[in-house]
């Protein structure tokens, strides 16, 4: 089949039950425009049509990822959708590249796009240039930032704790120090242009010894991001378990959302596996806590009645 050969349309309502989202690892989905999109459907409904195609066994979405999943955590059943009848690889992603050619992808999804042309459809690099309309030179580009990424960072860059420019930046380094650059980046909420700064120095440093000295300045100097509690550091007892209390109430409502956002298996098969693992990790934490705060109640209500009386 010509790759490049138009293929017919049918335009329907489509059950979200049935739509499959294999091409769902190519994109990015931030939780704050899951947010707005979940915003824009409560106040104006579907302005626009998702794009899907067929596959051998489903209905796959190629463009309006973060429309489905709006739909789903609103409770729709049903998005308006224009289906193209095409089902081999390469057609699907080139109809994915088509739909963003307004809004434009990142370059970190055009990267993860060239890679599964070339690792998953056998397309070689000309082939890719060819399809998507591009230079020789930019298809290398982009298979050099996909292939140069550690999963550890792609994992980091899906969950929203490293961006898709940061991680741009990290894909200049050597994939033994691109770990350690993501924490940093994550733990301390470096900006763009502090993560650019670090890593041109951690990309001009001589030797490992220097790149250790630099990656513990900037952890130590960067200012971490701040969180709702006092604004002063506790000083008593007391004072330390209210921080911890409003600290883990604020993260624990915004996993609570996350997870309320999408479910696991639209992360991808490896990330759904890590993000489960710590899950359950939690969940022991979490249970061991439970147990601990029911008997702390029990305690107080007991020492109130007893002053009470």
């Amino acid at each position: 089949m010509d790759h490049a050969s138009p293929a017919a349309v049918t335009a329907r309502e489509l059950e979200l039950a049935l739509v499959g989202e294999r091409l769902s690892a190519l994109r990015l989905r931030p939780p704050e425009t899951l947010r707005e999109m979940e915003r824009s459907l409560s106040r104006h409904g579907q302005l626009g049509a998702v794009v899907c195609c067929r596959a051998a066994d489903t209905i796959e979405i190629v463009d309006g990822f973060k429309r489905l999943i709006a739909a789903r955590t609103m409770g729709w059943r049903t998005l308006r959708a224009e289906i193209h009848d095409v089902t081999t690889g390469p057609v699907a992603k080139l109809l994915l590249w088509q739909s963003n050619a307004g809004q434009k992808l990142s370059e970190l999804e055009e990267a993860w796009l060239v890679r599964a042309l070339y690792r998953d459809d056998q397309l070689n690099q000309p082939q890719i240039a060819q399809l998507l309309g591009r230079h020789k030179s930019w298809v290398c580009r982009r298979l050099v930032l996909a292939e140069g990424l550690t999963d550890a960072v792609e994992s980091d860059v899906r969950l929203g704790l490293v961006s898709a420019t940061a991680a741009h930046d990290i894909g200049r380094l050597q994939r033994c120090n691109q770990a350690a650059v993501a924490q940093v980046i994550a733990r301390r909420g470096l900006t763009t242009r502090q993560t650019t700064q670090l890593v041109d120095q951690l990309v001009a440093a001589p030797d490992d010894a220097i790149r250790t000295a630099l990656l513990a300045e900037a952890e130590r100097t960067s200012p971490p991001p701040r969180l709702p509690g006092p604004r002063r550091a506790p000083t008593t007892p007391g004072e330390a378990m209210i921080a911890d209390v409003t600290v883990l109430s604020f993260r624990a409502t915004r996993l609570h959302t996350r997870l309320l956002e999408r479910p696991l298996a639209s992360l991808g098969l490896e990330v759904e596996r890590i993000v489960a693992h710590r899950l359950d990790e939690l969940r022991l934490v979490l249970d061991a806590l439970c147990r601990k705060l029911t008997s702390v109640s029990t305690a107080a209500a007991a020492t109130e009645a007893c002053h009470g009386a």
